[in-house]
């Protein structure tokens, strides 16, 4: 599985809330909607800018906050394709992974990637290319278990074709 796309910067800490705002959160269900408000307190146009593949790039403990799932759904609803972070909270780290959006872990990548590279990640080997520089940097490879989550689009789709399982 592989994922190209722009790269869009970010720092540490991160929250869920500078994710998706509260003041959104608890009117509506509708990611659609809630997605035009993706990050709009660090940048309040950041919706309109992203394109389905981009790529989300961040410091230490992106996710941390609260554990909704609401997050990660809108940054999978506006099509970013893999977040790369030198660290990630671990209730982000595994709500992104159940609504199918890949999270990948690389301190170096996360220091070296810069706003608007072009940046390609292939998850199953664990390597991040930045096209844009020509540098190539590694990180621990998604295991088999969650692979297959994120390629059936996320847990729920996952036990769907699995089958035996009552939703």
């Amino acid at each position: 599985m592989k994922v190209k796309g722009q790269a869009w910067k970010f720092g540490d800490d991160i929250n869920t809330d500078i994710i998706i705002s509260g003041k959104y959160k608890f009117k509506t269900l509708d990611m659609r909607e809630l997605a035009k408000h993706a990050m709009e307190a660090l940048d309040p146009k950041f919706s309109e800018k992203v394109k389905p593949g981009d790529i989300l790039v961040a410091g230490k403990n992106f996710g941390c906050g609260s554990s909704r799932e609401h997050a990660p759904r809108v940054l999978k609803e506006l099509g970013i394709g893999v977040i790369i972070a030198k660290s990630f909270a671990r209730i982000f780290y595994r709500n992104a992974v159940n609504v199918g959006l890949p999270v990948v872990e690389s301190p170096e990548a996360s220091a070296r990637i810069s706003e608007g590279d072009q940046v390609e990640v292939d998850l199953e080997k664990g390597l991040i290319r930045n096209l844009t520089k020509g540098e190539t940097y590694s990180f621990k490879p998604i295991p088999p278990a969650l692979m297959e989550i994120l390629r059936e689009g996320g847990l729920v789709e996952y036990l769907r074709k699995a089958g035996d399982y009552k939703l």
